[in-house]
């Protein structure tokens, strides 16, 4: 298959020089000629100590004990990097830029904005470690936070990680229960949380939120109370930010070494059914994974501005600040990005000229139905790529993109997990953007698509498996002594090999397709599908603004319900059209036997479609083990499912 099959929309400038081809030639220099993207993608995963010690070198990985060698065990789960090795991730963020580098951009949806050069950065990161160290905080402990995507966050969260402390961050609209769930298993010691934030034009007061989530967790010593809102709000029995700030104020930076695979942070699953997984990963493995990914996939490095919409409760917050290891000025917004308009991210980008901006799919979704047209109305001339995640980016997406944000614009839609807290599938500068397609494979991602027998396949929709370790995996579950629950996660199915749980499509080019979650396809009368197929043509008619597919075969009569959001359109009037887009788009074994209209689509608190937990409820499994409604944005959703299923 040649480039003339698929359109492209974005080709790279081959006679310029980005982060992929500077590596690329800096390894000729050692006697490594890869010609192209594909033949250093295929070293970078059948040589994993050679690849992974390059990046190492590459980017002066500061070890203070060396490593024994690179890979000490390669099997999976388990494998050992770096053994003997000792860095911090801390010390890497802060230690590329100029004191007067600009390091920090935060603006806030009410107007308060703010910056941090690097040396003020550094500063604040002391002084706040030596608060920590002050409290006892010391190398193993927990630190939690309940903080908006702010420089308090990042700051807060530098300090821990360079006592050698553990970190883990929730979003202030969290309710307390969602928190609880998730902090109270890793026993912290100290807890840090805003009094409260802005959303959608409004304040909310989040200190009786604090007391409840505080009063569940015995193990803590200290909680810090950050005045967010600025407006002298205080709670008992904490200590002001601020002034643990004033009070170490001109400590000196320090760093504590620790092993390659000491936990700097816990993650957490969903937790739809249950109590979130934490998921923790390692210094070591993530200053390399995020050195590679961001300095070479995503061409990232000082002067450029780096920005992605999230909040400190999903892993692209982990990922953003991540930004600093290259000497990139990371953009942090706090806010609403509909308020007081979908303009308002567009006009973040052209006011702090965003090199990198990065985005969810349904966010691109929402701006194509809107009509909005970005390049016309701001000045982007800044903007070198749009990044994408989250779910599947449609190809009606990547041509809003081309046609609406710039054509010179490169379009990254990138795939991967809070699991190992990067994407598998990417863009990389030296790849052209073919149209509803990932770009390439990521280096030092052994990604295959898997058949049902196990065998690898290409250009056919498979299994997403990862057939060798990476770095960033997952050093344990939380309280996962035995590690029967990671293994169960991922390695169940194909002993030795993740499977990651979505379908996939490597093209003959080495670009991919990601057809959505395996475990919720679509199968009627052998015909599989990923339910994103489904979704493009549901959700690009006009007055349907979400939708949820659910194929009950298997657990019931074996019905295909599609569940839609309208927007001043009835069901009535739309539904014949839904029928002809499906039958002619998609097949006629995948028109849903029936529609319903409902209000909201239940979603987790990072916005993921509950498909799965929806399909339990409907099958009769108890609810209460379904799904775990402090998993979920929107719990009272979940009604209509419910009427469904007692009906």
């Amino acid at each position: 298959m040649t480039d003339t099959d698929v359109e492209v929309l974005w080709r790279p400038d081959l006679a310029g020089s980005n982060g992929m081809t500077a590596f690329r030639s800096w390894l000729q220099g050692r006697g490594h000629d890869f010609p192209d993207y594909e033949s250093l993608w295929e070293w970078s995963v059948s040589d994993l100590e050679g690849f992974w010690g390059a990046i190492a070198s590459y980017f002066d990985v500061r070890f203070h004990s060396a490593p024994e060698r690179v890979l000490g065990s390669p099997d999976m789960p388990g494998a050992e990097w770096f053994p003997g090795a000792t860095l911090n991730y801390a010390e890497h963020a802060l230690r590329r830029g100029a004191d007067d580098d600009l390091a920090v951009i935060f603006h806030r949806e009410d107007g308060v904005t703010s910056s941090l050069t690097f040396g003020a950065l550094r500063s604040r990161v002391a002084a706040f470690r030596a608060a920590l160290a002050s409290l006892g905080v010391s190398e193993g402990d927990r630190v939690v936070a309940l903080v908006p995507n702010a420089p308090e966050a990042l700051i807060a969260f530098l300090a821990a990680a360079s006592l050698g402390a553990t970190w883990s961050s929730c979003s202030p609209d969290f309710g307390a229960r969602a928190v609880a769930d998730r902090f109270t298993q890793i026993e912290p010691v100290v807890f840090v949380a805003v009094s409260g934030y802005v959303y959608n034009g409004r304040s909310f007061d989040c200190r009786p939120v604090v007391e409840e989530i505080r009063a569940q967790i015995p193990s803590l010593r200290a909680t810090v109370l950050i005045d967010y809102l600025g407006n002298g709000s205080t709670l008992p029995d904490t200590l002001s930010f601020t002034e643990l700030l004033g009070s170490f104020e001109g400590a000196p930076p320090e760093f504590t070494p620790v092993p390659f695979g000491h936990p700097l942070w816990v993650l957490y699953s969903s937790g739809t059914t249950g109590l979130p997984k934490g998921i923790v990963q390692g210094h070591g493995g993530i200053v390399l994974e995020h050195l590679k990914m961001l300095a070479l996939h995503s061409d990232l490095g000082p002067g450029d501005r780096f920005f992605w919409f999230t909040t400190t409760g999903w892993m692209m917050w982990n990922y953003l600040v991540g930004g600093l290891l290259v000497g990139t000025t990371i953009v942090l917004y706090d806010g609403s990005p509909g308020y007081p308009s979908l303009n308002t991210l567009w006009h973040l980008a052209e006011q702090h000229r965003v090199t990198y901006f990065g985005t969810s799919a349904p966010f691109v979704q929402t701006c194509l139905k809107e009509g909005l047209t970005p390049s016309a109305h701001h000045d982007l001339t800044g903007l070198r790529v749009v990044g994408s995640t989250g779910s599947p980016l449609t190809p009606e997406g990547f041509r809003w993109i081309a046609d609406a944000v710039g054509k010179d614009v490169q379009i990254a839609s990138v795939s991967g997990g809070t699991d190992v807290c990067t994407a598998f599938v990417t863009a990389s500068p030296d790849r052209p953007v073919w149209l509803g397609e990932l770009s390439c494979r990521a280096l030092g991602a052994a990604v295959q698509a898997f058949d049902e027998s196990g065998a690898a396949v290409v250009d056919a929709v498979g299994e997403l498996v990862i057939t060798k370790p990476m770095p960033s995996m997952p050093l344990y579950f939380w309280g996962d002594a035995d590690g029967s629950r990671l293994r169960e996660a991922y390695f169940d199915t194909y002993p030795g090999i993740w499977r990651h749980g979505d379908w996939i499509r490597i093209t003959p080019r080495g670009s991919a397709v990601i057809y959505g979650r395996s475990d919720s396809t679509l199968n009627r009368g052998g015909v599989r599908m990923g339910t994103s197929e489904f979704y493009r043509v549901v959700e690009g008619v006009d007055g349907v603004v979400d939708s949820l597919v659910i194929d009950t075969s298997g657990v019931s009569v074996g019905e295909l319900l599609c569940f839609v959001v309208l927007d001043g359109v009835e069901l009535a009037d739309v539904e014949p059209l839904l029928r002809r887009e499906l039958r002619s788009s998609l097949s006629p074994r995948h028109v849903p036997d029936r529609f319903v209209a409902v209000a909201e689509i239940p979603r987790t608190l990072n916005g993921k479609k509950c498909e799965v937990p929806v399909k339990k409820i409907l099958a009769g499994v108890d609810p209460d083990r379904a799904v775990s409604a402090g998993a979920l944005r929107n719990p009272e959703s979940l009604q209509p499912f419910l009427d469904l299923a007692s009906g």
